[in-house]
């Protein structure tokens, strides 16, 4: 499949400029919409190879720059998360609820996108952020990679989730203790939300990735294809015919 990519800068609530990476397929018609959360290392090679993957399948994607306030176009080493500790740092709950608001509103409008069909996904930071643009916009479904500080911080948000969750995490993952992976699924169990919970467990942190050292070939595909799987059920609908002339 052809896919058009652009760079585009949304105004965001909060009086600031925020750039954003899109990918959509080239051909005429109207397709689901995705947010792409990055990780902590910005929207770097590999955010921008999931948006095009997630083009290539039939949607509209765009991956907003999370550290537009502090660092416009940061992009950084995985071998030196230090850099991108700052950065984290400085972001606010409020900032992150307008990014996504801005992000949202773009494929919303968007001429090309089928507006009550827009899903998310994300990756450590970003599956957080995932997991926070559920309960702050309609969504048909989330999906969460090894999302770290969702428990505690953002479980009262569970009973606002507007949407299916698919999270994710590795058994050898230390960033993100075992008593916090159970913490989330318990809260979103309690209220009474749709999930699916999977554990690789001989996957460490990052294990999606193939730039980083804990990259799992394994645990990718199979979570790359069940995500696609869960995406075609939420959003796609089954049989259902998305793409219109």
């Amino acid at each position: 499949m052809k896919l058009a990519t652009q760079r585009v800068t949304l105004q965001v609530a909060d009086g600031t400029s925020m750039n954003a990476y899109t990918a959509r397929p080239a051909e005429e018609g109207k397709f689901p919409g995705m947010l792409v959360f990055q990780e902590a290392f910005g929207v770097n090679a590999h955010i921008r190879d999931v948006t095009e993957r997630l083009a290539r399948e039939g949607y509209v994607a765009i991956a907003p720059e999370l550290f537009h306030r502090t660092g416009p176009g940061f992009e950084g080493s995985y071998t030196d998360f230090a850099s991108a500790m700052p950065h984290m740092q400085a972001m606010k709950e409020e900032g992150q609820i307008a990014d996504i608001a801005a992000a949202y509103d773009w494929l919303k409008s968007n001429s090309q996108t089928l507006p009550d069909r827009i899903a998310s996904i994300g990756f450590c930071m970003g599956g957080r952020m995932s997991f926070l643009a559920s309960s702050t916009v309609q969504l048909r479904a989330a999906i969460s990679f090894y999302g770290g500080g969702i428990a505690p911080a953002l479980l009262p948000r569970a009973a606002n989730l507007s949407s299916p969750v698919l999270f994710f995490w590795g058994g050898q993952d230390h960033h993100i203790p075992d008593t916090d992976r159970q913490a989330v699924v318990a809260g979103v169990r309690d209220a009474g939300k749709v999930f699916v919970n999977v554990t690789f467990s001989d996957a460490d942190h990052g294990f999606f990735c193939d730039a980083r050292a804990s990259f799992n070939p394994t645990a990718a595909s199979l979570a790359w294809t069940l995500s696609l799987k869960f995406l075609d059920t939420h959003v796609k609908g089954v049989g259902q015919k998305t793409q219109v002339a």
